[in-house]
């Protein structure tokens, strides 16, 4: 690190605490204003919030990881949950959106009744807050961790403090507003800075550009979008599993099937419901065809700059061994990017794992004290208190975060845990806005037995059996179990009373009408965003006749989806 790398690393910090400091009079008058910005978000900014709460230093690490196992077409466990995400934007957003809720938890008591909705509602805050926050948190902060001790040089605690603070200082101060206003200058930096590191990456002598790695690549299978059929377990795992189940079975942070934790949130918080869909629908297009390539071009120059983890421990011997695992390159590639760009990339990183610490804090600290603390504990708290309150749970769940992340192995590890924690709950949240059957009961039993079935399948079963199941077995076998639970609990319990449900569906106007309209604009979309994510690759490794072509259908597929939209917002004005 250079004198110029650590002043443009100290005016990074001091903007980004300047930020929530500055507008923490306004976000702390009222309420309203600190957990929902007074609802008056515009798309764009809602968008480019979520991509900056959905991108931290385990997203670049993580893509890493996975394109050196299985190629980029491994990127497709992920990818998958673009579907889920587009069937938030078109069934799901306004739906939200008109709840009036000020948590996806609060929720609970909108949709069920009695001592059941309640226990679910604080159950849900606990476990969300508590057990999924940890290690979400814990994951991104050893992301963090694994680029902090290269990039930086210094100590793991080190780290852990500086991340503490500003963390803390970032979601606490401004509100989500404050959080939603830094998104916006976090995001533009870390794209700045994934930009610089993908430059260098590829002016290394052992990649020689864009068209010599995409020579060296291509033929190993590396860039081929779709995995390969020989092998069986990848295929399963990486491609048939997402697309078939886990985008609508599985509950991933951020991609929760209908939407959930700070998506809706941000959702919430936009002027109106088509500024909700619209900028959902920015987001998803935006995060998977265009904000991570820079990433993956830095993945696919580390497999020729540090072909096995042992050239990277020889490069790095300060490290930790238990630290090094393919996660690790993408830090390894950082080091070459010259003073002053280094700064500036090193800042990026900060901001990657800052913006989506903030949102983790802001939301989970939310739940804590929206739905525990002001619900059971003080329902007659002042809004100050509650304020104050929330400022309090967020320093104690970011100690709690920095405790649990040593314990973490890697990215994919983390992401693999949390897949199979919420395997088989994702048909509940789709279906409890139609089905009128299921009830508080139906939600506890999806979540209890997602929990039990991870801790068996994951912990238990190799001791009982020996060899460990491949992932996408566990995951299998854990919506099974999930699906089983809550279908049988839902029909020998009783349904919730026909006020409570004729109340919500007044409040929420949800048609099952509008669900097949919604798949086909979702279908439509897909094939726009998919189209996109390929053409963009295509553009980049020099594959101009095909980029040409899908660009054209992608563009195609957006037209459509623009048309039937607006030809539905025209039916809805005629029958109101």
């Amino acid at each position: 690190m250079h004198s110029i790398d650590w002043i443009i690393i100290a005016v990074f910090f001091a903007i980004l605490l300047a930020i929530p400091v500055l507008t923490a009079r306004k976000g702390s008058s009222s309420t309203k204003e600190f957990f929902l910005s007074g609802r008056s978000m515009p798309w764009w900014l809602i968008g480019v919030s979520v991509m900056a709460a959905s991108t931290s230093t385990d997203s670049a690490n993580l893509f890493t990881e996975i394109i050196r196992k299985d190629g980029m077409s491994g990127n497709w466990a992920w990818w998958a949950f673009m579907l889920t995400g587009l069937l938030t934007v078109f069934v799901y957003a306004k739906l939200w959106h008109r709840s009036g809720v000020t948590t996806d938890v609060e929720f609970y008591e909108l949709r069920y009744s009695g001592k059941p909705a309640a226990f679910l509602r604080a159950l849900r805050a606990v476990y969300l807050g508590f057990v999924f926050n940890l290690l979400i948190m814990g994951a991104v902060i050893l992301g963090g961790v694994k680029i902090g001790v290269i990039l930086f040089g210094v100590s793991p605690a080190t780290i852990y403090l500086v991340t503490a603070v500003a963390g803390v200082v970032y979601a606490a101060f401004g509100g989500v507003r404050g959080v939603i206003y830094t998104d916006f200058y976090l995001f533009t930096v870390i794209m700045v800075g994934a930009v610089a590191a993908a430059y260098y990456a590829l002016d290394q002598p052992q990649v020689g550009g864009m068209a010599a790695m995409v020579a060296k690549l291509e033929a190993r299978g590396t860039l081929d979008f779709f995995p390969r059929f020989s092998d069986t377990d990848t295929l399963m795992a990486t491609f048939v599993m997402p697309l078939a189940m886990h985008w609508w079975t599985v509950c991933k942070s951020g991609a929760e099937p209908g939407g959930g934790s700070y998506i809706v949130q941000r959702i919430l918080t936009a002027k109106n419901e088509n500024h909700a869909l619209g900028g959902m629908l920015f987001f998803n297009l935006a995060h998977h065809a265009f904000r991570p390539f820079p990433w993956y071009v830095v993945g696919l120059c580390s497999i020729l700059v540090f072909p096995q983890l042992a050239d990277i421990q020889k490069a790095f011997p300060h490290v930790d061994p238990a630290y090094v695992r393919g996660d690790m390159a993408y830090p390894a590639m950082l080091t070459f990017v010259p003073p002053g760009w280094y700064g500036v990339v090193a800042a990026s990183m900060a901001g990657a794992l800052l913006s989506t610490v903030a949102a983790l804090l802001s939301i989970y600290s939310t739940y804590l004290v929206n739905d525990i603390y002001g619900r059971f504990m003080r329902p007659k708290a002042s809004g100050r208190e509650l304020i104050w309150a929330t400022r309090g749970a967020s320093v104690l769940l970011m100690i709690a975060a920095c405790l649990i992340a040593p314990f973490l192995e890697s990215a994919k590890t983390a992401f693999d845990l949390m897949l199979l924690i919420g395997a088989g709950t994702g048909p509940i949240f789709l279906l409890r806005w139609f089905w009128m059957r299921i009830n508080a009961w139906s939600e506890i039993a999806g979540l209890v037995t997602g929990l039990v079935a991870a801790v068996f399948l994951h912990l238990v079963w190799p001791h009982l059996f020996g060899a460990p199941l491949q992932p996408w077995v566990k995951i299998l076998w854990g919506t099974i179990a999930t699906t089983v639970a809550w279908i049988a609990v839902t029909l020998i319990t009783k349904p919730e009373p026909a006020a409570v449900l004729e109340r919500f569906k007044a409040t929420v106007r949800a048609d099952g009408r509008d669900v097949g309209k919604g798949l086909v604009m979702m279908t439509l979309a897909a094939f726009a965003c998919f189209g996109a994510m390929y053409a963009t690759g295509a553009w980049c490794y020099g594959w101009y006749l095909k980029a040409s072509v899908v660009t054209l259908l992608s563009a195609l597929s957006g037209v459509a989806v623009y048309m039937l939209f607006h030809y539905r917002q025209e039916k809805a004005n005629e029958n109101e």
